[in-house]
């Protein structure tokens, strides 16, 4: 069942995780904690137990000591063979300081007569599991995306003629069938030529709801066919759908470093040197200074040696960069680099595309108003006759709405398109013109004396006739300005000798816009602009309605790209939010270009630093909220760890650091805490309606 494939698919992402803690390094370290046990035991517990077995170089050597080289053999192995290597190579990194430390607490216990084999052992187990935590820490910062790559089945059932077949993946081709049975996976990108159902997108868009599709609608490797029986055609094969993409741009962000990356990885440069010269100088002057003994002095110099390792530090950054990424990938948004989410928790202001950002971008019949004794049907079923031929948005959204009303088709003749005015064709013979108000001018209407009356709130008027100001309609000064005043473009549809009605088109306003701009506003974005091609009076009333602090109309491409200019020598940074096709040259300007309905479209993959998968606008402030958190989280982590390791290693003369607590709390302790705060960025969720 599925059901069931679904908790074996987690249980390997699980079984991977945890196969960390059963790896032969995993179990040599198990070991080694075994004998540091043993030794203990002997050493603090049961001394009458712990007796001299040999003598080495004139010191003596007890069985707790003979534990201790036991565990240092089984958990140093790695360290040491990693230390041998960097050595070789001159570099100066953790395996060779830890390397280091080991065989000198060794040659120490030797030299002076002082057995340091306790701290010897100590060191390579609790640093072998301080490795074991870090593999752990990326592996599950990286869940998210792990769950990702498990979405698409390994399996697909294609259709056959007249029977079907289960083939892999890999094997299905483009232009196959395969057939999606309520409850499976979609194995592969595709169109649905068959079937009507309800599909789960969450794992590509985020979408919570899932949406419906029917023949002619893309689907998505990945998502899951809710209820219905579906035959889809494949149009990308197995490692080019829209997942696979994903998870290997995800993949390639997290080698994108961040400006906070390339500052730690520089810092440690310098930090890793200035601390083992720290250990040698208080090797060397503690006995003088402090007037420690020489044993002591060693220790303290070894201890240092292992604070001069700044793992915790290091993964600070990265460990939160993947968690931020991956979290965003699992909510669909698609982040195509570190520090592309850096600069997005830096932005000041946001610049917003109208068409298709703000807006559905598809043209939508919002009113019909019918005139001189004709009903909106009648309005509808003349503007539908005039503009089934043409290729016009306008007509072709008028077309629909008369389709979804129901209303009949008529026979036309002699269509004629008027360009840049309207249309003209017979209807019954008679000819009829659907077009801007400028067009019946031409024909000889008055508009600005319009005989009408009012008769249950629908105005009707009757063309070329005397009327007096009681009963007149001005359809130049007052109907028509009033409709485009709310962003609507006017259709007049009549005869030469009558009006019979007004059809308003416009670009459906997206319900999410307003709430999204307040939300933002409410974040901390200091301003929003509304940038757009489209005439002042239409970008004026979608502004006033989605509540940008501004908006520039008008624009051409070089303009919209000017306008981003200057509003990033104004602002500390900057997101253009735009469809990823039509705005390509602003998003590439902006600090931020973030591309609205990426799914499935190669373009918006390639333009954008940022993708929203689905056509959700509501997704931009969990982006900026994360965005924010994630420079927050990287922020506490770089001085968290930095701090913890500078007030261990200035204590440590003074003899307040043992060498344990040196690699518990600043090594395997700090990566823990660094890990667990970055994990804090998967709370953060999208806003649903119930939120």
């Amino acid at each position: 069942t599925d059901s069931s494939s679904d908790e074996s698919e987690g249980q390997n992402a699980t079984e991977e995780r945890e196969s960390i803690w059963v790896s032969p390094r995993a179990l040599k370290t198990w070991i080694s904690g075994g004998f540091v046990a043993l030794g203990l035991l002997l050493e603090f517990f049961l001394t009458g137990q712990n007796v001299q077995i040999a003598s080495l170089l004139g010191t003596e050597l007890f069985v707790a000591d003979g534990l201790f080289l036991v565990a240092v053999a089984f958990g140093g192995q790695e360290i040491l063979r990693n230390g041998y290597y960097s050595s070789r190579n001159l570099n100066l990194d953790i395996d060779f300081l830890m390397s280091v430390a080991i065989l000198g607490a060794l040659i120490a216990s030797l030299a002076f007569g002082e057995a340091l084999y306790f701290e010897a052992a100590t060191l390579a187990f609790l640093f072998s599991i301080a490795e074991l935590l870090e593999r752990y820490s990326m592996d599950r910062a990286r869940n998210s995306l792990r769950e990702l790559m498990d979405l698409s089945p390994d399996e697909a059932t294609v259709k056959r003629d007249s029977s079907t077949e289960t083939v892999p993946v890999d094997e299905v081709a483009v232009g196959d069938v395969v057939v999606v049975k309520p409850g499976e996976k979609i194995p592969l990108d595709g169109t649905v030529v068959d079937g009507e159902s309800a599909v789960n997108q969450a794992p590509i868009t985020g979408e919570s709801v899932p949406v419906d599709k029917a023949m002619g609608d893309e689907v998505y490797a990945g998502t899951i066919n809710e209820e219905g029986y579906l035959e889809v055609e494949v149009t990308s094969e197995a490692g080019d759908n829209t997942l696979s993409r994903i998870v290997e741009m995800v993949e390639d962000a997290q080698s994108n470093k961040t400006e906070r990356e390339q500052f730690v990885e520089r810092f440690s440069a310098y930090y890793t040197p200035v601390v083992v010269a720290f250990a040698i100088l208080t090797t060397v002057g503690s006995p003088y200074v402090l007037g420690t003994t020489w044993p002591t002095a060693v220790v303290y110099g070894l201890t240092l040696l292992v604070l001069a390792c700044p793992c915790a530090f290091v993964i600070s950054t990265p460990v939160s960069v993947v968690s931020g990424i991956t979290s965003a990938a699992k909510n669909g948004v698609l982040i195509k680099g570190g520090n592309h989410l850096e600069a997005m928790g830096s932005v000041d202001a946001v610049a917003f595309d109208k068409t298709g950002t703000l807006t559905k971008g598809e043209l939508t019949v919002t009113d019909v108003v019918p005139l001189n004794e004709n009903s909106e049907e009648d309005v509808l079923r003349c503007a539908r006759g005039l503009e089934q031929r043409s290729e016009h948005p306008i007509g072709e959204a008028i077309v629909a709405e008369a389709g979804s009303m129901g209303v009949d088709e008529r026979d036309i003749d002699d269509f004629e398109s008027i360009t840049g005015k309207g249309v003209r064709a017979d209807l019954g013979g008679t000819p009829h013109f659907a077009g801007k108000p400028g067009l019946f001018e031409e024909l000889g209407f008055d508009l600005s004396h319009v005989h009408a009356t009012t008769d249950g709130g629908v105005v009707r008027q009757t063309a070329r006739k005397i009327c007096d100001r009681n009963n007149c309609l001005d359809l130049l000064e007052e109907t028509v300005p009033k409709l485009q005043s709310e962003g609507k473009t006017v259709v007049l549809v009549g005869t030469e000798d009558e009006l019979e009605g007004i059809v308003a088109v416009a670009d459906e306003i997206r319900p999410e816009a307003a709430r999204t701009i307040a939300r933002l506003r409410d974040l901390g974005v200091s301003r929003t602009v509304m940038l757009t091609g489209d005439n002042e009076r239409t970008a004026r009333a979608i502004a006033d309605q989605v509540g940008v602090d501004e908006y520039r109309a008008e624009l051409l491409p070089d303009e919209k790209v000017a306008a981003v200019e200057e509003l990033i020598e104004e602002h500390e940074g900057v997101a253009m939010v735009g469809d990823g096709i039509n705005d390509a040259p602003a998003l590439a300007t902006a600090t931020v270009g973030i591309a609205m309905g990426a799914a499935g479209t190669d373009t918006a993959l390639e333009t954008a630093d940022i993708a929203l998968m689905g056509d959700d606008l509501a997704k931009l402030p969990y982006l900026y909220e994360l965005a924010n958190d994630a420079n927050g989280v990287i922020r506490q982590n770089i001085w968290a760890s930095l701090g913890v390791k500078a007030g261990l290693a200035l204590a440590v003369p003074f003899g307040y650091v043992p060498i344990w607590l040196a690699v518990l709390a600043g090594d395997a302790g700090m990566t823990m805490a660094v890990t667990g705060n970055a994990m804090r960025l998967s709370r953060v969720e999208p806003e649903t309606e119930n939120n």
